[in-house]
């Protein structure tokens, strides 16, 4: 079979992870560090099984009504004073994002962290118009620096050592000094960055949930620079992929302790923010705007399908990548993708299509792992088998992933045909276990055969059937 471009690129970019020893040394000490601090939060095993059950059940409810609160969510943001918008492709979101700049005749745009923002390709839409956009959480403020994209969902630059991050804002970051100290690069960006926040226009964030009942967007940081992105500047933006609503205000915090459990091991986090309208007259600070823009591009299609529906419970929270032994190894770029391990092996193919991102749903040894840790329980290996299903399956039907069919082949087809046919004729058969028995260990390893030993070793073949040997032996094998 003739491979296509992802598996070309991902064949590619996995050779290069694996070949790079600090990447690996750096990926080891990271994630059993995270692993640690999860494990010794979530002690007792009994506990967080309630917990991941209420986590579950409170994520299935939302779902279950999904239309009826994100209505809901519009009128009562709206009622607050915040303005609402809905995109169905993250083109339509980029361009509602430059409208809204535009009209405040910004130039600068200061950024929280936003994995929406980071699936709309903002930052290079907006310098492709002229307008700065600044990451500033620190990992995200790291990679920007260096050129990269996040490689990881909670702390982007996980890849990177204190080093190789020295040696990047020696170089990057104008009259600073070499340091190697932890403390002194911190100072080294909080100076940087204090000064842009001074200056940004406008502030774009994520959202972590949506409160449908209050209208209150809740947005989860440990550092204070989403706070200050969010009433610093005149206009703040907040970017949503249209799953994050939840009905009650009172189920955000079994959420809130799951996602930070789950993520980094802490019980909660340094700040949490409940945005539910612009400034008031009576206020001192806070944006005099405040624009919500949800985003579909492709979950109304997840959404429509019980089967792949629970992809959409996902929290965020990492702690997939966390525990994955594909993705502690490799990395989140190896990937290619915006979403990379566990969750963006089911959420990717999904969004792009399985022409586009199919091989993400290969990249799985279905350990079910993430599974285990997964905080609101998502079925990651059904979603994937079904996927890996949908990459073969020809027909049309209401619930089609996007791309589906596009690793079928005629050649294949008959390969499957004529494997039915040999298995349910016993003369064939019988013939052809005598011809393997014979002649399977001189078999040429061409084509697909090649292919499928290149890393596997070529089953031995039987010289002698199960017949003949009981046959041998005298034993009536009719019986």
């Amino acid at each position: 079979m003739t491979k296509t471009a992802d598996v070309v690129a991902f064949e590619r970019n996995v050779t290069k992870a694996l070949d790079d020893g600090q990447l690996r040394r750096n990926l080891r000490s990271a994630m059993t560090t995270l692993s640690q601090r999860r494990r010794a939060l979530f002690a007792d095993a009994e506990a967080f099984e309630q917990l991941r059950a209420q986590g579950q059940s409170i994520r299935r409810r939302a779902l279950s009504r999904l239309p009826e609160l994100l209505e809901q969510l519009e009128a009562r943001c709206t009622d607050n004073g915040i303005q609402v918008h809905w995109a169905e492709t993250t083109a339509e979101a980029n361009a509602i994002c430059l409208d809204i700049i535009r009209r405040h005749g910004a130039q600068r745009v200061i950024k929280g962290k936003s994995m929406v923002s980071e699936e709309m390709h903002l930052n290079h839409f907006l310098e492709e118009q002229g307008i700065e956009a600044l990451e500033t959480d620190l990992g995200e403020y790291i990679i920007q620096l260096d050129g990269e994209t996040p490689s990881h969902i909670i702390v982007p630059a996980i890849h990177k050592n204190k080093d190789q991050i020295a040696h990047l804002f020696h170089d990057r970051i104008p009259n600073a000094p070499y340091t190697e100290v932890v403390e002194e690069l911190n100072a080294i960006a909080r100076q940087e960055l204090r000064e842009k926040f001074r200056a940004g226009e406008v502030g774009v964030s994520g959202v972590n949930f949506a409160v449908a009942e209050t209208g209150t967007l809740c947005l989860v940081e440990n550092e204070g620079n989403g706070r200050m992105c969010t009433t610093a500047p005149p206009v703040h933006i907040a970017l949503m992929g249209l799953e994050k609503v939840v009905e009650k205000l009172q189920d955000v915090p079994p959420l809130l302790r799951l996602l930070t459990g789950s993520a980094t091991g802490q019980p909660i986090t340094t700040y949490f923010n409940m945005i539910t309208a612009p400034r008031q007259p009576d206020e001192r600070d806070g944006p005099q705007e405040v624009h919500l823009v949800i985003l579909d591009n492709g979950r109304s299609s997840i959404y429509g399908d019980p089967e792949r529906r629970a992809t959409l419970q996902c929290i965020r929270c990492g702690a997939c990548l966390n525990h994955c032994p594909i993705y502690t190894r490799l990395g989140g770029h190896a990937y290619g993708h915006v979403y990379p391990g566990p969750i963006g092996s089911i959420l990717t193919p999904q969004l792009e299509g399985l022409d586009e991102a199919g091989v993400m749903a290969s990249a799985s040894t279905f350990c079910g792992a993430c599974e285990e840790v997964c905080p609101v329980k998502i079925p990651f290996t059904e979603i994937l088998r079904m996927l890996r299903n949908e990459a073969y399956a020809r027909g049309e039907s209401e619930h089609d992933v996007k791309g589906h069919g596009y690793r079928y082949t005629t050649v294949e087809a008959l390969s499957w045909k004529s494997w039915a046919l040999y298995n349910t004729s016993p003369g064939l058969a019988r013939i052809g276990s005598q011809i393997l028995g014979k002649l399977g260990q001189h078999l040429p390893m061409i084509g697909p055969l090649k292919e499928w030993t290149r890393t596997r070793t070529s089953p031995p073949f039987a010289p002698k059937s199960l017949h003949q040997l009981a046959q041998e032996r005298g034993l009536d094998h009719d019986r």
